[in-house]
């Protein structure tokens, strides 16, 4: 149990680490959710303050989920405890999804800035390249089309987190495909496009009424300034 709370702290402060306000308030003396659509996020990073800082804060967020599935779930997590898992689930798994997990919730509900981070996007795709990274491959092709086409990065967000779980039950039931731990990702991969299409609740508003903004330059505002 005690070794339990360890890896689930440790993944929410790894988590909670607010990289865009860090980056827009060093480099630029303001709260990137002061911006733009007021979110901590690298979509508000990307319109605000140019693409360079954009990517670099998206991986540094996907950077979060990784590290909390792949280093904080393997080695502070003893396999040798007994985990009482009284479920046809596979044990590690589990544990990863749970890092992953708090890791997601703390860049959402970060305790370094009042509890209001990002979407938790990045994050979440990060966990995905930890536990699953033949999914988070085909959600990242499906986003990428969906942004192109629209241009919008909350509809392409959205439709890269309904298509991971789509994509696993296609390989295991339709391709005959063996994935391991499926029916452990299966269950946990409609769990967070279902925390995702909540957390992007306002955006799905606005591209129902029309009103959600499409990234059509990946300039700066300054950097538009400067070639006009």
């Amino acid at each position: 149990m005690v070794n339990m709370v360890i890896v689930v702290l440790l993944s929410y402060i790894v988590g909670s680490i607010p990289t865009s306000i860090m980056l827009s308030k060093w480099r630029h003396g303001f709260d990137i959710r002061t911006k733009g659509s007021g979110n901590a996020g690298g979509t508000n990073v990307f319109r605000i303050l140019g693409w360079k800082s954009g990517i670099f804060v998206i991986l540094m967020d996907m950077g979060k989920g990784i590290l909390a599935t792949t280093v904080i779930a393997r080695l502070f997590w003893d396999p040798t405890l007994p985990f009482y898992n009284h479920t046809p689930f596979d044990d590690f798994t589990i544990i990863q999804m749970i890092c992953g997990g708090a890791a997601i919730i703390g860049h959402v509900w970060t305790v370094f800035a009042g509890f209001r981070g990002g979407k938790g996007i990045a994050t979440g795709a990060g966990l995905l390249v930890g536990i699953a990274p033949t999914e988070f491959a085909v959600s990242i092709l499906v986003f990428l089309t969906v942004f192109l086409a629209f241009r919008y990065v909350s509809l392409g967000s959205i439709m890269a987190a309904i298509a991971f779980p789509l994509s696993l039950v296609i390989r295991h039931n339709i391709l005959s495909d063996e994935i391991h731990s499926y029916k452990t990702l299966v269950f946990f991969s409609v769990g967070i496009a279902l925390f995702l299409l909540y957390s992007h609740r306002a955006n799905i508003k606005r591209l129902l009424e029309g009103t959600e903004r499409k990234i059509t330059s990946f300039r700066s505002k300054k950097e538009t300034a400067g070639s006009v």
